[in-house]
């Protein structure tokens, strides 16, 4: 039996922000987390987002994205459940049972970014820092406290 939290990160596509939050949760949280994301609607991993966590030294290139549906009916349990979708994505996000408890952080979409690859990255940067942010908040007053 595993002795680490189970967390599972969702958002619509399992595209950008469950992506690096999943990461980010990897990284501060150790061997004390189990992390997984997924999606209601799976898509393909935003290329913006794999070249800013490439930033910080975290490749998800060879990554795919997952579906919330197969890992319910894998009888997957977690103890956190957190949905990363925006606040006009709130009534689509996926609903998914937590043991401990079900967190909302409402992140901007990175799909909504337009323009060439250096203007997406501008767009999508701050919502990057802003998930890291908050997954170190998480990882202080949930594990560490």
């Amino acid at each position: 039996m595993s002795t680490s939290t189970r967390v599972l990160a969702i958002c619509i596509h399992n595209s950008a922000r469950s992506q690096m939050t999943e990461e980010y949760l990897r990284r501060f949280g150790g061997d004390k987390l189990e992390v997984m994301s997924a999606g209601i609607e799976p898509g393909s991993v935003n290329p913006v987002v794999v070249e800013l966590l490439k930033e910080d030294g975290i490749d998800i290139s060879a990554k795919a994205t997952r579906s919330v549906f197969d890992l319910h009916k894998a009888g997957e349990r977690f103890d956190y459940v957190i949905a990363v979708c925006d606040k006009e994505a709130a009534e689509q996000c996926p609903i998914f049972p937590a043991e401990k408890e079900r967190l909302h952080w409402p992140f901007p979409d990175p799909s909504k970014a337009e323009g060439t690859m250096a203007e997406k990255l501008e767009y999508v940067r701050p919502i990057r820092d802003e998930i890291k942010t908050q997954v170190q908040e998480f990882v202080r007053t949930h594990l560490d406290g």
